[in-house]
């Protein structure tokens, strides 16, 4: 199945390129504030920036060919590095410097613009529940629980949850790109044993990062963590809302309906089929990032000031759970911009239980009118259980009924089967949420 997805920004970032030209920057920034000590020859930095060079494939393809006699990334790329500047100040590159200075605080900067990212669709995803909850906050839909008619809602509120729900998913997000937006440039074992603090300060405001308070020789991975777990919550978010409008396009109710374009097919041997395969697909993908959250959480434990167990997996989990967060919420969104709402056959679905969802109206009329909740329960249970037995209106049987009629007015009857009496603080929710005015 060809996918839309129209935010290709984020593949871009974690591309091989894209990452040498981090370590790059890293590198080029940490010999300018070794200048500014006066321990690097400034005209070195200078030459040093005039070759200074964007990352092509020629370039990627040179340090995969230096790292197979090397076996380690960083020596590969500063050989590299110095072969493409061709100049005695290329001995300067990574002056004070441990590998993880350069990878760490690379991966940081690329991290905190993957987040900036999300954060786009993110957004975008909560103007578009916004918009659609208003446009239905007044539509009728039968509210279930434990998947039974419940009460009457609408549709808008079932939205407007949703939109509650990733705007603290927005919060959440931001609090953890705040956590993995830092750097660290401490060396071998996080003391700046070989370089000065001013150094570190230096690369990490030019990158837009913070400065770690403590580091060992490498970033503590709670902050990778909180990222990813913060992502699979976000993922399980997704799953909630595809889940619910899944049950709401079943056929025996369609209340809603994913996009269906023109041309696409449902089934190979059926063809009336029209299935929510986006929909099934964010609740399918959205467990990667519950996954990748359990892997994250396992490297945050590391041996003493550092071991390697976790840089294998983050160049999996890592540029997955982030490319993935923000295809799903591309993805969501254009569903939900594009959503099929079919109000009738919500009113049809509210119709299928014989009125049965006010009785809890009816009870509580029964109960201001001196009955107590004990048997006022009774006899409303009593005719709602011959409704669903016998097929027949719940209205019908309870006027049938001499405790009702010596209790009820049929205008006070009138008013516990109301429909709007069921919908009738929509706007107040509206109004909190900031929806409406």
């Amino acid at each position: 199945m060809i996918e839309r997805y129209t935010r290709p920004r984020m593949a871009e970032l974690w591309s091989a390129a894209n990452r040498f030209q981090k370590w790059l920057e890293v590198e080029l920034l940490a010999c300018e504030a070794w200048a500014k000590l006066g321990v690097i020859p400034a005209e070195a930095v200078a030459e040093l920036r005039a070759r200074a060079f964007t990352v092509d494939e020629a370039f990627v393809r040179r340090v995969a060919e230096i790292e197979q006699t090397t076996r380690h990334d960083v020596i590969a790329f500063t050989t590299a590095v110095a072969e493409r500047i061709d100049h005695p100040a290329a001995r300067y590159i990574h002056y004070g410097l441990t590998s993880t200075d350069v990878v760490d605080t690379a991966l940081s900067a690329v991290l905190n613009e993957a987040v900036r990212e999300i954060q786009k669709g993110l957004d975008g995803l909560i103007a578009a529940l916004g918009r659609q909850a208003v446009r239905y906050k007044d539509t009728p839909i039968m509210g279930r629980t434990h998947g039974v008619h419940a009460e009457p809602t609408s549709f808008g509120l079932k939205l407007a949850v949703f939109y509650a729900q990733f705007r603290r998913d927005a919060d959440r997000l931001e609090q953890a790109r705040r956590s993995i937006a830092v750097g660290k440039l401490s060396g071998a074992v996080g003391n700046y044993g070989n370089i000065d603090p001013f150094v570190e300060q230096y690369v990490c405001e030019r990158l837009g990062l913070g400065v770690a308070d403590i580091s060992t020789q490498v970033l503590q991975r709670d902050r990778h963590a909180h990222l990813l777990t913060t992502l699979a919550i976000l993922g399980s978010s997704l799953d909630s809302l595809a889940t619910e409008l899944r049950l709401l396009q079943k056929t025996e109710t369609r209340e809603v309906e994913e996009p269906f374009s023109k041309g696409q097919k449902g089934s190979s041997a059926m063809p009336h089929k029209r299935n929510p395969v986006t929909l099934e697909q964010i609740s399918g993908l959205s467990r990667i990032l519950r996954a990748n959250a359990i892997a994250a959480l396992e490297n945050v434990p590391l041996w003493h000031e550092r071991d390697i167990s976790h840089s294998s997996v983050e160049r999996v989990i890592l540029p997955d759970s982030t490319i993935l967060a923000d295809y799903l919420l591309d993805k969501m969104t254009w569903i939900i911009e594009n959503l099929h709402v079919y109000p009738e056959n919500m009113r049809r679905s509210m119709q299928a239980s014989y009125g049965l969802t006010s009785s809890g109206s009816v009870l509580l009329s029964l109960v201001e009118k001196g009955l107590s909740r004990e048997q006022a329960y009774a006899v409303v249970q009593e005719k709602a259980m011959r409704a669903w037995a016998e097929g027949i209106h719940l209205r019908r049987l309870l006027e049938e009924d001499p405790t009702v009629q010596a209790l009820l007015t049929p205008a006070e009857l009138d008013a516990a089967f109301d429909l709007k009496h069921h919908l009738r603080h929509v706007d107040t929710i509206m109004k909190r949420l900031g929806l409406i005015e």
